[in-house]
Protein backbone atom coordinates (compact mmCIF):
# COMPACT_ATOMS: atom_id res chain seq x y z
CA UNK A 1 0.00 0.00 0.00
CA UNK A 2 1.18 3.56 -0.73
CA UNK A 3 2.42 5.79 2.05
CA UNK A 4 -0.07 8.47 3.12
CA UNK A 5 0.53 11.87 1.58
CA UNK A 6 -1.38 13.55 4.43
CA UNK A 7 -2.30 12.82 8.05
CA UNK A 8 -4.18 15.34 10.19
CA UNK A 9 -4.12 14.17 13.82
CA UNK A 10 -6.28 15.46 16.72
CA UNK A 11 -6.84 18.88 15.13
CA UNK A 12 -8.52 21.30 17.54
CA UNK A 13 -9.73 24.82 16.79
CA UNK A 14 -11.80 27.33 18.77
CA UNK A 15 -13.31 30.65 17.79
CA UNK A 16 -15.11 33.06 20.10
CA UNK A 17 -18.12 31.13 21.39
CA UNK A 18 -17.58 28.20 18.99
CA UNK A 19 -15.57 24.97 19.37
CA UNK A 20 -15.22 24.42 15.63
CA UNK A 21 -12.93 21.36 15.59
CA UNK A 22 -12.74 18.83 18.41
CA UNK A 23 -9.77 16.52 17.94
CA UNK A 24 -10.47 15.74 14.27
CA UNK A 25 -8.51 13.13 12.28
CA UNK A 26 -8.18 12.83 8.50
CA UNK A 27 -5.78 11.16 6.08
CA UNK A 28 -5.21 10.96 2.34
CA UNK A 29 -3.27 8.67 -0.02
CA UNK A 30 -1.61 9.69 -3.32
CA UNK A 31 -4.03 9.28 -6.24
CA UNK A 32 -7.04 8.94 -3.93
CA UNK A 33 -10.27 10.92 -4.14
CA UNK A 34 -11.41 11.19 -0.52
CA UNK A 35 -14.84 12.70 0.18
CA UNK A 36 -15.25 14.94 3.22
CA UNK A 37 -18.91 15.32 4.14
CA UNK A 38 -21.03 16.71 6.94
CA UNK A 39 -23.80 19.20 7.60
CA UNK A 40 -23.14 22.91 7.23
CA UNK A 41 -21.27 23.92 10.37
CA UNK A 42 -19.79 20.43 10.84
CA UNK A 43 -16.26 21.85 10.55
CA UNK A 44 -15.25 20.76 7.03
CA UNK A 45 -14.24 24.21 5.81
CA UNK A 46 -12.48 25.03 9.07
CA UNK A 47 -10.41 21.86 8.79
CA UNK A 48 -9.41 22.65 5.22
CA UNK A 49 -8.54 26.22 6.26
CA UNK A 50 -6.14 24.83 8.86
CA UNK A 51 -4.56 22.65 6.18
CA UNK A 52 -4.11 25.60 3.79
CA UNK A 53 -2.83 28.04 6.42
CA UNK A 54 -5.88 30.32 6.61
CA UNK A 55 -6.44 29.38 10.27
CA UNK A 56 -3.78 28.33 12.78
CA UNK A 57 -4.86 25.23 14.71
CA UNK A 58 -4.94 25.44 18.51
CA UNK A 59 -3.56 21.92 18.88
CA UNK A 60 -2.89 18.81 16.83
CA UNK A 61 -0.40 17.83 14.15
CA UNK A 62 -0.29 17.77 10.35
CA UNK A 63 2.02 15.31 8.60
CA UNK A 64 2.58 15.99 4.88
CA UNK A 65 4.66 13.63 2.77
CA UNK A 66 5.84 11.96 5.96
CA UNK A 67 7.09 15.13 7.67
CA UNK A 68 5.57 17.47 10.25
CA UNK A 69 4.01 20.40 8.41
CA UNK A 70 2.90 23.78 9.78
CA UNK A 71 1.16 25.80 7.02
CA UNK A 72 1.64 29.53 7.55
CA UNK A 73 -0.60 30.88 4.76
CA UNK A 74 -2.41 29.76 1.58
CA UNK A 75 0.64 30.90 -0.42
CA UNK A 76 2.90 28.79 1.79
CA UNK A 77 0.63 25.75 1.41
CA UNK A 78 0.43 26.23 -2.38
CA UNK A 79 4.21 26.55 -2.70
CA UNK A 80 4.43 23.18 -0.94
CA UNK A 81 1.94 21.54 -3.34
CA UNK A 82 -1.41 21.94 -1.51
CA UNK A 83 -4.07 23.82 -3.49
CA UNK A 84 -7.77 24.53 -3.00
CA UNK A 85 -10.63 25.32 -5.38
CA UNK A 86 -13.21 27.32 -3.42
CA UNK A 87 -16.95 27.13 -4.12
CA UNK A 88 -16.98 30.85 -4.99
CA UNK A 89 -14.41 31.29 -7.77
CA UNK A 90 -11.84 34.01 -7.16
CA UNK A 91 -10.47 35.06 -10.55
CA UNK A 92 -10.07 38.15 -12.73
CA UNK A 93 -12.84 38.05 -15.32
CA UNK A 94 -11.40 40.95 -17.40
CA UNK A 95 -8.08 39.13 -17.97
CA UNK A 96 -7.40 36.32 -20.42
CA UNK A 97 -7.42 32.68 -19.40
CA UNK A 98 -3.60 32.47 -19.60
CA UNK A 99 -3.14 35.67 -17.60
CA UNK A 100 -5.39 34.27 -14.84
CA UNK A 101 -3.48 31.01 -14.64
CA UNK A 102 -0.01 32.55 -14.40
CA UNK A 103 -0.78 35.81 -12.60
CA UNK A 104 2.29 36.67 -10.53
CA UNK A 105 4.35 34.16 -12.56
CA UNK A 106 4.19 35.84 -15.96
CA UNK A 107 6.56 35.18 -18.84
CA UNK A 108 8.64 38.20 -19.81
CA UNK A 109 10.63 38.97 -22.92
CA UNK A 110 14.31 39.81 -23.26
CA UNK A 111 13.79 43.14 -21.52
CA UNK A 112 12.85 41.28 -18.36
CA UNK A 113 9.82 43.41 -17.57
CA UNK A 114 7.51 43.36 -20.63
CA UNK A 115 4.86 40.63 -20.66
CA UNK A 116 5.46 37.95 -23.30
CA UNK A 117 1.86 37.06 -24.22
CA UNK A 118 2.93 34.50 -26.81
CA UNK A 119 5.03 32.54 -24.30
CA UNK A 120 2.26 32.86 -21.69
CA UNK A 121 -0.36 31.48 -24.07
CA UNK A 122 1.93 28.58 -25.03
CA UNK A 123 2.46 27.64 -21.37
CA UNK A 124 -1.32 27.65 -20.85
CA UNK A 125 -1.93 25.66 -24.05
CA UNK A 126 0.63 23.03 -22.97
CA UNK A 127 -1.06 22.81 -19.56
CA UNK A 128 -4.52 22.37 -21.13
CA UNK A 129 -3.18 19.68 -23.43
CA UNK A 130 -1.74 17.81 -20.44
CA UNK A 131 -5.11 18.05 -18.66
CA UNK A 132 -7.19 17.28 -21.80
CA UNK A 133 -9.03 20.61 -21.50
CA UNK A 134 -10.46 22.29 -24.59
CA UNK A 135 -10.02 25.98 -23.65
CA UNK A 136 -8.53 28.88 -25.63
CA UNK A 137 -5.75 30.53 -23.53
CA UNK A 138 -6.38 33.87 -25.27
CA UNK A 139 -10.10 34.00 -24.41
CA UNK A 140 -11.26 36.60 -21.87
CA UNK A 141 -12.21 34.64 -18.74
CA UNK A 142 -15.55 36.45 -18.29
CA UNK A 143 -16.70 35.12 -21.68
CA UNK A 144 -16.51 31.50 -20.47
CA UNK A 145 -19.27 29.52 -18.78
CA UNK A 146 -19.02 28.95 -15.03
CA UNK A 147 -18.01 25.36 -15.78
CA UNK A 148 -15.14 26.45 -18.04
CA UNK A 149 -14.04 29.03 -15.47
CA UNK A 150 -13.90 26.24 -12.90
CA UNK A 151 -11.68 24.22 -15.26
CA UNK A 152 -9.36 27.24 -15.54
CA UNK A 153 -9.20 27.45 -11.74
CA UNK A 154 -8.27 23.76 -11.57
CA UNK A 155 -5.62 24.25 -14.27
CA UNK A 156 -4.21 27.19 -12.31
CA UNK A 157 -3.94 25.04 -9.17
CA UNK A 158 -2.41 22.08 -11.03
CA UNK A 159 0.18 24.37 -12.65
CA UNK A 160 1.80 24.60 -9.20
CA UNK A 161 2.78 20.90 -9.31
CA UNK A 162 0.25 19.86 -6.66
CA UNK A 163 0.38 16.81 -4.46
CA UNK A 164 -3.01 17.60 -2.87
CA UNK A 165 -6.02 19.31 -4.47
CA UNK A 166 -9.03 20.32 -2.34
CA UNK A 167 -12.31 20.78 -4.24
CA UNK A 168 -15.07 22.55 -2.26
CA UNK A 169 -18.53 21.96 -3.80
CA UNK A 170 -17.02 22.00 -7.32
CA UNK A 171 -20.21 20.91 -9.13
CA UNK A 172 -22.69 23.32 -7.49
CA UNK A 173 -23.04 25.49 -10.60
CA UNK A 174 -22.10 22.98 -13.32
CA UNK A 175 -24.22 21.28 -15.98
CA UNK A 176 -24.22 17.48 -16.25
CA UNK A 177 -21.84 17.65 -19.22
CA UNK A 178 -19.46 19.92 -17.30
CA UNK A 179 -19.61 17.54 -14.31
CA UNK A 180 -18.62 14.68 -16.61
CA UNK A 181 -15.69 16.76 -17.88
CA UNK A 182 -14.62 17.58 -14.31
CA UNK A 183 -14.70 13.93 -13.26
CA UNK A 184 -12.62 12.95 -16.29
CA UNK A 185 -9.98 15.50 -15.27
CA UNK A 186 -10.09 14.29 -11.65
CA UNK A 187 -9.52 10.69 -12.75
CA UNK A 188 -6.59 11.85 -14.87
CA UNK A 189 -5.10 13.71 -11.90
CA UNK A 190 -5.58 10.68 -9.68
CA UNK A 191 -3.64 8.66 -12.26
CA UNK A 192 -0.81 11.17 -11.80
CA UNK A 193 -0.83 10.49 -8.02
CA UNK A 194 -2.53 13.77 -7.03
CA UNK A 195 -4.53 13.16 -3.86
CA UNK A 196 -7.89 14.96 -3.83
CA UNK A 197 -10.18 16.00 -0.98
CA UNK A 198 -13.71 16.28 -2.36
CA UNK A 199 -16.26 18.29 -0.35
CA UNK A 200 -19.82 17.86 -1.61
CA UNK A 201 -23.41 17.53 -0.43
CA UNK A 202 -24.39 15.52 -3.51
CA UNK A 203 -24.51 11.90 -2.40
CA UNK A 204 -24.73 10.43 -5.90
CA UNK A 205 -21.46 12.14 -6.90
CA UNK A 206 -19.65 10.76 -3.86
CA UNK A 207 -20.49 7.21 -4.91
CA UNK A 208 -19.45 7.96 -8.49
CA UNK A 209 -16.04 9.60 -8.03
CA UNK A 210 -14.58 8.88 -4.56
CA UNK A 211 -12.60 6.01 -3.01
CA UNK A 212 -13.28 6.77 0.64
CA UNK A 213 -15.62 9.06 2.59
CA UNK A 214 -14.99 10.72 5.94
CA UNK A 215 -17.95 12.09 7.89
CA UNK A 216 -17.89 15.00 10.36
CA UNK A 217 -20.64 16.20 12.68
CA UNK A 218 -20.62 19.20 15.05
CA UNK A 219 -16.85 19.65 14.72
CA UNK A 220 -16.10 16.01 15.46
CA UNK A 221 -14.74 13.11 13.43
CA UNK A 222 -17.50 10.48 13.07
CA UNK A 223 -15.84 7.88 10.86
CA UNK A 224 -14.27 6.88 7.53
CA UNK A 225 -15.68 4.26 5.15
CA UNK A 226 -14.70 2.78 1.80
CA UNK A 227 -17.20 4.30 -0.61
CA UNK A 228 -17.94 0.96 -2.30
CA UNK A 229 -18.95 -0.55 1.07
CA UNK A 230 -21.29 2.16 2.38
CA UNK A 231 -24.79 3.19 1.29
CA UNK A 232 -26.12 6.70 0.78
CA UNK A 233 -28.49 6.19 3.70
CA UNK A 234 -25.64 5.14 6.01
CA UNK A 235 -23.60 8.24 5.10
CA UNK A 236 -26.58 10.53 5.71
CA UNK A 237 -27.31 8.87 9.04
CA UNK A 238 -23.66 9.39 10.10
CA UNK A 239 -23.89 13.04 9.04
CA UNK A 240 -27.06 13.98 10.84
CA UNK A 241 -27.51 11.29 13.48
CA UNK A 242 -31.00 10.59 12.23
CA UNK A 243 -32.81 9.16 9.20
CA UNK A 244 -33.70 11.62 6.42
CA UNK A 245 -36.59 10.72 4.15
CA UNK A 246 -36.59 11.95 0.55
CA UNK A 247 -39.81 10.55 -0.87
CA UNK A 248 -41.28 12.53 -3.80
CA UNK A 249 -44.67 14.20 -3.49
CA UNK A 250 -47.33 12.20 -5.33
CA UNK A 251 -50.34 14.46 -4.91
CA UNK A 252 -50.87 18.21 -4.79
CA UNK A 253 -51.78 19.72 -1.43
CA UNK A 254 -53.66 22.54 -3.20
CA UNK A 255 -56.98 22.24 -5.00
CA UNK A 256 -57.48 23.59 -8.51
CA UNK A 257 -60.14 25.95 -7.15
CA UNK A 258 -57.71 27.55 -4.69
CA UNK A 259 -57.45 31.33 -4.85
CA UNK A 260 -54.99 32.70 -7.42
CA UNK A 261 -52.68 35.09 -5.57
CA UNK A 262 -50.29 35.85 -8.44
CA UNK A 263 -50.95 35.96 -12.17
CA UNK A 264 -48.29 36.80 -14.74
CA UNK A 265 -49.33 37.66 -18.31
CA UNK A 266 -47.04 37.97 -21.33
CA UNK A 267 -43.92 38.86 -19.32
CA UNK A 268 -40.95 39.75 -21.51
CA UNK A 269 -37.47 40.84 -20.41
CA UNK A 270 -34.63 40.50 -22.88
CA UNK A 271 -33.73 37.27 -24.64
CA UNK A 272 -34.20 34.94 -21.65
CA UNK A 273 -37.77 35.92 -20.66
CA UNK A 274 -40.15 35.48 -23.58
CA UNK A 275 -43.92 35.74 -23.26
CA UNK A 276 -44.14 34.12 -19.81
CA UNK A 277 -47.63 33.25 -18.51
CA UNK A 278 -48.44 31.41 -15.27
CA UNK A 279 -50.55 31.49 -12.10
CA UNK A 280 -49.64 30.84 -8.46
CA UNK A 281 -52.32 29.71 -5.99
CA UNK A 282 -52.65 30.34 -2.27
CA UNK A 283 -50.71 27.76 -0.24
CA UNK A 284 -49.05 26.32 -3.35
CA UNK A 285 -45.43 25.41 -4.02
CA UNK A 286 -44.94 26.00 -7.75
CA UNK A 287 -41.73 24.45 -9.01
CA UNK A 288 -39.78 26.02 -11.88
CA UNK A 289 -37.60 23.41 -13.63
CA UNK A 290 -35.26 23.57 -16.61
CA UNK A 291 -31.64 23.27 -17.62
CA UNK A 292 -29.08 25.97 -16.86
CA UNK A 293 -29.71 28.95 -19.11
CA UNK A 294 -33.42 28.20 -19.43
CA UNK A 295 -34.39 31.65 -18.10
CA UNK A 296 -35.85 30.69 -14.72
CA UNK A 297 -33.76 33.10 -12.62
CA UNK A 298 -34.20 35.86 -15.20
CA UNK A 299 -37.98 35.39 -14.96
CA UNK A 300 -37.85 35.63 -11.17
CA UNK A 301 -35.68 38.76 -11.27
CA UNK A 302 -37.99 40.44 -13.79
CA UNK A 303 -41.01 39.56 -11.65
CA UNK A 304 -39.27 40.96 -8.54
CA UNK A 305 -38.25 44.18 -10.32
CA UNK A 306 -34.52 43.43 -10.05
CA UNK A 307 -34.24 43.44 -13.88
CA UNK A 308 -36.10 45.76 -16.22
CA UNK A 309 -39.15 44.33 -18.00
CA UNK A 310 -39.86 44.96 -21.67
CA UNK A 311 -43.57 44.25 -21.33
CA UNK A 312 -46.12 42.20 -19.42
CA UNK A 313 -48.74 42.46 -16.68
CA UNK A 314 -48.64 41.26 -13.06
CA UNK A 315 -51.73 40.72 -10.92
CA UNK A 316 -51.74 40.14 -7.15
CA UNK A 317 -54.99 38.96 -5.61
CA UNK A 318 -56.78 39.97 -8.82
CA UNK A 319 -55.44 43.53 -8.92
CA UNK A 320 -52.87 44.66 -11.48
CA UNK A 321 -49.70 46.02 -9.86
CA UNK A 322 -46.71 47.88 -11.22
CA UNK A 323 -43.37 46.44 -10.13
CA UNK A 324 -40.40 48.46 -11.36
CA UNK A 325 -38.00 47.77 -8.48
CA UNK A 326 -37.44 45.29 -5.64
CA UNK A 327 -38.89 47.91 -3.30
CA UNK A 328 -42.15 47.80 -5.28
CA UNK A 329 -42.19 44.00 -5.06
CA UNK A 330 -41.58 44.01 -1.29
CA UNK A 331 -44.37 46.57 -0.80
CA UNK A 332 -46.72 44.16 -2.62
CA UNK A 333 -45.77 41.27 -0.34
CA UNK A 334 -43.16 39.51 -2.50
CA UNK A 335 -39.90 38.21 -1.02
CA UNK A 336 -37.00 36.89 -3.09
CA UNK A 337 -34.28 34.50 -1.93
CA UNK A 338 -31.61 34.82 -4.61
CA UNK A 339 -29.55 31.88 -5.90
CA UNK A 340 -26.47 34.04 -5.21
CA UNK A 341 -27.01 34.93 -1.56
CA UNK A 342 -23.47 36.35 -1.21
CA UNK A 343 -24.15 39.05 -3.84
CA UNK A 344 -27.85 39.75 -3.44
CA UNK A 345 -29.14 38.24 -0.19
CA UNK A 346 -26.88 39.05 2.73
CA UNK A 347 -24.41 41.52 4.18
CA UNK A 348 -21.70 39.29 5.62
CA UNK A 349 -20.10 42.03 7.71
CA UNK A 350 -23.36 42.77 9.54
CA UNK A 351 -24.85 40.75 12.37
CA UNK A 352 -27.52 38.07 12.20
CA UNK A 353 -30.02 40.58 13.62
CA UNK A 354 -29.15 43.31 11.14
CA UNK A 355 -29.57 40.88 8.23
CA UNK A 356 -32.80 39.42 9.59
CA UNK A 357 -34.60 42.78 9.85
CA UNK A 358 -33.01 44.32 6.75
CA UNK A 359 -36.29 44.29 4.77
CA UNK A 360 -38.51 45.39 7.66
CA UNK A 361 -36.38 47.80 9.68
CA UNK A 362 -38.89 50.63 9.29
CA UNK A 363 -41.52 48.47 11.04
CA UNK A 364 -39.47 48.77 14.24
CA UNK A 365 -39.03 52.55 14.09
CA UNK A 366 -41.06 55.03 16.07
CA UNK A 367 -40.05 58.53 15.10
CA UNK A 368 -36.33 58.78 15.64
CA UNK A 369 -36.32 55.82 18.03
CA UNK A 370 -35.73 52.17 17.18
CA UNK A 371 -37.20 49.32 19.23
CA UNK A 372 -33.95 47.39 19.67
CA UNK A 373 -35.52 44.90 22.11
CA UNK A 374 -38.33 44.06 19.66
CA UNK A 375 -35.73 43.58 16.92
CA UNK A 376 -33.68 41.26 19.13
CA UNK A 377 -36.77 39.35 20.29
CA UNK A 378 -38.14 38.67 16.81
CA UNK A 379 -34.68 37.70 15.51
CA UNK A 380 -34.27 35.25 18.39
CA UNK A 381 -37.74 33.86 17.63
CA UNK A 382 -36.85 33.08 14.02
CA UNK A 383 -33.33 31.88 14.84
CA UNK A 384 -34.99 29.33 17.12
CA UNK A 385 -37.77 28.49 14.64
CA UNK A 386 -35.35 27.97 11.74
CA UNK A 387 -32.72 26.24 13.95
CA UNK A 388 -29.99 28.69 12.96
CA UNK A 389 -26.71 27.64 14.56
CA UNK A 390 -25.17 30.78 16.01
CA UNK A 391 -23.77 31.60 19.46
CA UNK A 392 -25.65 34.92 19.41
CA UNK A 393 -27.98 36.97 17.22
CA UNK A 394 -25.23 39.62 17.34
CA UNK A 395 -22.72 37.27 15.67
CA UNK A 396 -21.43 38.55 12.31
CA UNK A 397 -23.06 36.64 9.47
CA UNK A 398 -19.70 35.85 7.85
CA UNK A 399 -18.92 33.59 10.82
CA UNK A 400 -21.92 31.33 10.09
CA UNK A 401 -21.90 28.36 7.73
CA UNK A 402 -23.51 28.65 4.30
CA UNK A 403 -26.63 26.74 5.35
CA UNK A 404 -27.16 28.96 8.37
CA UNK A 405 -26.64 32.09 6.26
CA UNK A 406 -29.37 30.77 3.95
CA UNK A 407 -31.73 30.38 6.90
CA UNK A 408 -31.13 33.99 7.94
CA UNK A 409 -32.15 35.13 4.43
CA UNK A 410 -35.37 33.13 4.79
CA UNK A 411 -35.90 34.68 8.23
CA UNK A 412 -35.60 38.13 6.63
CA UNK A 413 -38.62 37.53 4.42
CA UNK A 414 -40.63 35.77 7.13
CA UNK A 415 -40.12 38.69 9.51
CA UNK A 416 -41.34 40.95 6.68
CA UNK A 417 -44.36 38.61 6.48
CA UNK A 418 -44.20 38.25 2.69
CA UNK A 419 -47.20 36.39 1.28
CA UNK A 420 -45.43 35.38 -1.96
CA UNK A 421 -41.95 33.89 -1.64
CA UNK A 422 -39.58 33.21 -4.54
CA UNK A 423 -36.93 30.66 -3.53
CA UNK A 424 -34.21 30.46 -6.20
CA UNK A 425 -32.06 27.34 -5.61
CA UNK A 426 -32.90 27.42 -1.87
CA UNK A 427 -30.71 24.44 -0.96
CA UNK A 428 -27.69 24.97 -3.23
CA UNK A 429 -24.52 24.19 -1.28
CA UNK A 430 -26.51 23.03 1.74
CA UNK A 431 -26.17 19.64 3.42
CA UNK A 432 -28.94 17.04 3.59
CA UNK A 433 -29.83 17.82 7.19
CA UNK A 434 -30.29 21.54 6.53
CA UNK A 435 -32.13 20.68 3.30
CA UNK A 436 -34.60 18.58 5.23
CA UNK A 437 -35.18 21.44 7.67
CA UNK A 438 -35.75 23.94 4.82
CA UNK A 439 -38.13 21.51 3.09
CA UNK A 440 -40.12 21.14 6.32
CA UNK A 441 -40.18 24.92 6.72
CA UNK A 442 -41.41 25.45 3.15
CA UNK A 443 -44.19 22.91 3.64
CA UNK A 444 -45.17 24.58 6.91
CA UNK A 445 -45.26 28.00 5.23
CA UNK A 446 -47.49 26.60 2.47
CA UNK A 447 -49.85 25.14 5.09
CA UNK A 448 -50.03 28.59 6.69
CA UNK A 449 -51.19 30.01 3.35
CA UNK A 450 -47.94 31.42 1.98
CA UNK A 451 -47.43 30.88 -1.75
CA UNK A 452 -44.01 29.77 -2.99
CA UNK A 453 -42.24 29.77 -6.33
CA UNK A 454 -39.30 27.37 -6.06
CA UNK A 455 -36.60 27.35 -8.74
CA UNK A 456 -34.35 24.29 -8.57
CA UNK A 457 -31.91 22.48 -10.83
CA UNK A 458 -32.30 19.27 -8.80
CA UNK A 459 -35.13 17.21 -10.27
CA UNK A 460 -35.45 15.15 -7.07
CA UNK A 461 -36.04 18.39 -5.16
CA UNK A 462 -38.61 19.62 -7.68
CA UNK A 463 -40.48 16.30 -7.50
CA UNK A 464 -40.32 16.18 -3.71
CA UNK A 465 -41.61 19.69 -3.04
CA UNK A 466 -43.84 20.91 -5.87
CA UNK A 467 -47.62 20.87 -6.22
CA UNK A 468 -47.28 21.87 -9.87
CA UNK A 469 -44.21 22.21 -12.10
CA UNK A 470 -43.56 24.82 -14.78
CA UNK A 471 -40.76 23.84 -17.18
CA UNK A 472 -38.70 26.34 -19.17
CA UNK A 473 -36.33 26.04 -22.12
CA UNK A 474 -34.42 28.88 -23.79
CA UNK A 475 -36.48 31.66 -22.20
CA UNK A 476 -39.91 30.13 -22.79
CA UNK A 477 -42.35 28.01 -20.82
CA UNK A 478 -42.49 24.71 -22.69
CA UNK A 479 -44.67 22.68 -20.35
CA UNK A 480 -46.66 22.49 -17.12
CA UNK A 481 -47.22 19.36 -15.04
CA UNK A 482 -49.39 18.52 -12.07
CA UNK A 483 -47.24 16.65 -9.57
CA UNK A 484 -49.28 13.45 -9.97
CA UNK A 485 -48.30 13.37 -13.66
CA UNK A 486 -44.68 14.45 -13.16
CA UNK A 487 -41.52 12.39 -13.52
CA UNK A 488 -37.89 13.13 -14.31
CA UNK A 489 -38.46 11.89 -17.85
CA UNK A 490 -41.52 14.14 -18.36
CA UNK A 491 -39.68 17.19 -17.02
CA UNK A 492 -36.62 16.55 -19.19
CA UNK A 493 -38.81 16.17 -22.26
CA UNK A 494 -40.10 19.71 -21.78
CA UNK A 495 -36.69 21.03 -20.61
CA UNK A 496 -35.15 20.06 -23.95
CA UNK A 497 -38.14 21.04 -26.12
CA UNK A 498 -37.29 23.74 -28.62
CA UNK A 499 -39.53 25.56 -31.07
Amino acid sequence: MKEKVLSMVNIDKRFTGVHALKGVNFDLYPGEVHALVGENGAGKSTMMKTLTGIHAMDSGEIYYQGKLFDPKSPKHALSNGIGIIHQELNMMEHLTVAQNIFIGRESTGKSGFLLDEKALNKRAADLFKRLNMDIDPKEILGNLTVGKQQMVEIAKAVSHDLKILILDEPTAALTETEIDDLFTIMKDLAGKNVGMIYISHRMDEINRITNRVTVMRDGQYIGTKDTKNVTKEEIINMMVGRVIYEDPKTQSCVGKDAEVVLKVENLNAGRMVQNINFELRKGEILGFAGLMGAGRTETARALFGADEKDSGRIFINGNEVKISSPMDAVSHGIGYLSEDRKRFGIAVNLSVTENAVMASYEDFEKGILVHEKKIDDITKEYVKKLKVKTPSVHQLLKNLSGGNQQKVVIAKWLIKDSEILIFDEPTRGIDVGAKSEIYALMNELAKEGKSIIMISSELTEILRMSDRIVVMCEGKITGELDIKDASQEAIMKFATKRD
